[in-house]
């Protein structure tokens, strides 16, 4: 759903790059409570497989595609803060070096994909997680799922106040609603898959599961009950967390070197609803778009495979020294 350069006046973008400067620069100081010295690895890693995952469009209607857009996956693994960093450096790259999703429109796509995305999806599973205990990949499930739509939801009433081309906002509304509510349950399915294989191998690194265990309860021999609380999971050894790492990476690399070749070359799902709705032609050519890169390698020649290894690359290492920038430098609390 990254919006291109052209759909949106001046006023408008520039509004929505200021509350996406402030919102990131909110979360840079939020994240100093997500992050620590074993921690900040996690984000870059995190940002890196949302890279990876979002070039692997999935087929979701007749003509139509999307991807993962990420942000309820980023704030269960890493929280809500450091979640919207990772997004944010995910679209940056890709807006500069891939020529997806434009420059002026950097703002909307941080707003629209990062903020919302993060703050609808960390909304629901803290709601159902709290409603349902310890029942963390369902949550994260619906967390994922409402999050899509909401978003494009977002970009609709945002498309109608500053547009460049008038709409007729409930038939955009539900054309954009429905299709992103399909796209929605293929974000819920990958989101689910990956919070549970994560909590399987390393649960301690699973933001949105701490706290969420059942206290203990132990029963005396009057038959009275105690609970005790659950002790803090103590701190991985830096080695121990290494070779979790190094098999992230791995399979980060694996989807975008080699699985990005089979993905869906369907236009996605608000490039079809402008298509049908009659406002693509709003989009303007990107500054960038002759870079060797642009489109994932397509316009250079470069093997899309090829391209997205280097997006992880620069995706891991950028978020990686923000999260370290950004992390606290006291004792870690794991």
């Amino acid at each position: 759903m990254h919006v291109p350069d052209g759909f949106f006046n001046a006023v408008t973008s520039i509004s929505a790059g200021v509350v996406a400067a402030a919102g990131v620069a909110v979360c840079l100081r939020g994240a100093r409570r997500e992050l620590d010295d074993r921690t900040a690895p996690m984000a870059g890693l995190v940002a890196a497989f949302v890279f990876a995952v979002q070039m692997l469009n999935f087929p979701v209607a007749a003509g139509t595609s999307g991807h993962l857009l990420g942000g309820a996956l980023a704030a269960i693994l890493v929280g809500p803060y450091t979640g919207v960093l990772c997004m944010a450096v995910v679209l940056l790259v890709q807006g500069v070096f891939f020529a997806d999703g434009g420059l002026t429109a950097l703002g909307v796509n941080v707003t629209l994909m990062g903020l919302v995305t993060v703050l609808a999806g960390w909304g629901v599973f803290k709601l159902v997680t709290g409603l349902a205990r310890g029942q963390v990949v369902v949550a994260a499930f619906l967390a994922a799922l409402v999050s899509v739509p909401v978003s494009a939801l977002a970009f609709t009433l945002l498309f109608w106040i500053g547009g460049t081309a008038p709409i007729d906002v409930g038939t955009v509304a539900a054309a954009m609603g429905g299709v992103h509510l399909l796209i929605g349950i293929g974000e819920g399915l990958i989101t689910a898959a990956t919070v549970g294989a994560v909590l399987a191998v390393r649960p301690d690194l699973v933001y949105g599961a701490g706290g969420l265990a059942k206290p203990l309860v132990l029963r005396g021999a009057d038959g009275g009950d105690t609970t005790v609380g659950q002790p803090e999971p103590a701190a991985a050894a830096p080695g121990a967390l290494r070779p979790f790492l190094l098999g992230g990476v791995g399979v980060t690399l694996v989807l975008a070197g080699l699985v990005s070749f089979f993905a869906s070359s369907s236009p996605d799902g608000l490039e079809a609803v402008a298509e049908d709705k009659g406002f693509i032609d709003q989009a303007a050519d990107h500054l960038f778009g002759s870079w060797a890169l642009a489109d994932y390698g397509e316009v250079g020649g470069i093997p899309v495979g090829v391209a997205g290894v280097i997006g992880v690359g620069l995706v891991l290492v950028l978020t990686g020294a923000v999260a370290y920038a950004a992390r606290s430098r006291n004792q870690v609390k794991v």
